[in-house]
C-alpha cells in the first residue's frame, strides 16, 4: 500500500464553519478516488490517502487536480523508533541519490513529544545516517537540493518530495455557476479559477452550424472535459444559435453585431441559469482585451440582466492567462485552429464604446427572444470531466 500526506489550505482558517468545508473537501477527494481502493483518514491537521500500489497513478492524478489543498505527498511510513526512523530517511534518500542529487537537509517536526528525540537531533542524526549511507550527498542547511521532512504524528512518515498543492476552497462550497465557455484561451481559465473559490460550475457554449464545424464542438467539449478534471466535472450545454445569428446580421448595424450577439448569449445563459438554480453567470472577459470588453460595452452586454456576471480575468495581461492555461492543460485544445461563434460575421469595424441606451434600442428591434427560447430548449448536454 501507498500512503500520501494531504495538507488541507485554506479551509483551515474556516473556523466555525471549517467542519462543512472539510466535510466538502473529503467528498470531493472520495469521488475522486472511487473504485481505487484507497482509504481516507484524518488526524490533528493532516489528512492520509492510503492506497493500493497498483492504483499510484490515479491517486496522484486526483490530488494533482484537487482543489482546496496546499499541498501533499507520497510518504514512508515507520515506527517511531529511532533505528527504522533512520533507515527511512536513508532509502528516501537512495531516490536523490538516483536522480545526481548533491546537497540536502533534513526538516523535523515532532508532534508526538513522547518521542525521544528533539526535532534538532532528529535532523543531526537523520542527516548522519544518510551520509554514512551514501557519501555522494552531503549536508548543506542554507541551500540544499533537497530536503528530506520527517514528521513525528501517530506514526513517523519520511519524504523527500513535497507536491506544492492548488490551494483555493473545496468546489463545492460556495455555490453555482455558469460560465459563457468558448474555444478559446480564457474562459476555461475562468472556469478554474471560480472553481478555485469553491464555486461548483456548469458551462454553456453556443454553436453556429454549419458556419462553425462539429470539431469547433468536439473542442469545447475537450476543454470542457480537461477543465472539468478540476472542478468535479462540468455539464456542458450546447445551443445551436446560427438562427439568431443570422437574426442579427440581416437586422443589425454592422458595427454593433458582436456587441448584440453578446446580449443574445447574456440572455439566454440566464434563462439557463435561472431554470438550472444557478446563482450566477462566468465570463473570461479582460478590460480592453477585443472590442466587446471594453468598459462602455461591457455595461452595455449586460445590461438587461439580473444575475451577476464574475469576471475572474477582467484585470489579467493575456500573458498571464496564457500561463495559467498552460498550467490546467488547457492552452493547446484552446488554439486548435477552429473558430467559434463569435469569430463569424465579425464586423471589419465593431463599434467601441456603445451606449447602454442604443444597445438596448437595437436589441429590442431584432425581436429575437423568441429565437432564443427556441435555442435554448433544444440545447445538447455533455457531461464531461467527471470521475
Amino acid at each position: 500500500m501507498i500512503t500520501y500526506l494531504v495538507k488541507p489550505g485554506e479551509l483551515v482558517l474556516k473556523g466555525g464553519n471549517k467542519k462543512m468545508f472539510e466535510a466538502v473537501l473529503r467528498r470531493n477527494l472520495a469521488l475522486r478516488l472511487k473504485g481505487s481502493g484507497a482509504v481516507i483518514t484524518t488526524a490533528r491537521g493532516r489528512w492520509y490517502v492510503t492506497a493500493p500500489d497498483d492504483m499510484l497513478e490515479k491517486t496522484e492524478f486526483a490530488l494533482s487536480r484537487l482543489l482546496g489543498i496546499s499541498g501533499w505527498a507520497r510518504a514512508r511510513v515507520c515506527a517511531k523508533e529511532s533505528g527504522a526512523l533512520f533507515n527511512a530517511c536513508a532509502e528516501e534518500a537512495r531516490g536523490l541519490a538516483a536522480r545526481g542529487v548533491k546537497t540536502f537537509k533534513v526538516e523535523a517536526r515532532r508532534t508526538d513529544k513522547s518521542f525521544p528525540l528533539d526535532s534538532y537531533q532528529i535532523c543531526c542524526e537523520a542527516g548522519d545516517a544518510v551520509t554514512g549511507a551514501f557519501p555522494s550527498l552531503s549536508v548543506d542547511v542554507k541551500n540544499p537540493e533537497s530536503v528530506i521532512q520527517v514528521e513525528i504524528r501517530e506514526r513517523a512518515f519520511v519524504y523527500a518530495v513535497a507536491n506544492k498543492g492548488l490551494m483555493g476552497l473545496p468546489v463545492g462550497s460556495a455555490g453555482r455557476g455558469l460560465v459563457l465557455l468558448s474555444g478559446g484561451i480564457d474562459s476555461p481559465v475562468a472556469a478554474y479559477l471560480m472553481a478555485r473559490r469553491g464555486m461548483r460550475v456548469e458551462a454553456v457554449y453556443f454553436h453556429a452550424y454549419p458556419y462553425t464545424s462539429d470539431e469547433a464542438r468536439k473542442k469545447v467539449v475537450s476543454l470542457a472535459g480537461i477543465a472539468g478534471a478540476y472542478t468535479m466535472g462540468i455539464r456542458l450545454h450546447t445551443v445551436g444559435f446560427t438562427p439568431v445569428q443570422l437574426r442579427i446580421k440581416e437586422k443589425a448595424p454592422s458595427p454593433w453585431t458582436t456587441v448584440l450577439l453578446r446580449m443574445a448569449m447574456m440572455e439566454c445563459s440566464e434563462l439557463l441559469a435561472r431554470r438550472e438554480k444557478i446563482k450566477c453567470l462566468i465570463t473570461g472577459e479582460s478590460l480592453s482585451q477585443v472590442a466587446s470588453q471594453t468598459v462602455e460595452n461591457i455595461a452595455a452586454i449586460e445590461s438587461r440582466l439580473s444575475l451577476p456576471v464574475l469576471r475572474p480575468l477582467i484585470g489579467m495581461d493575456k500573458d498571464d492567462i496564457i500561463t495559467m492555461a498552460r498550467t490546467i492543460g488547457t492552452y493547446d485544445t484552446s488554439i486548435l485552429p477552429y473558430e467559434d461563434c463569435c469569430v463569424i460575421f465579425s464586423p471589419s469595424h465593431p463599434v467601441l464604446r456603445a451606449t447602454v441606451e442604443e444597445a438596448n434600442r437595437l436589441y429590442e428591434s431584432l425581436d429575437a427572444s423568441a429565437l432564443i427560447t427556441e435555442a435554448l430548449n433544444g440545447a445538447a448536454v455533455d457531461k464531461c470531466g467527471f470521475a
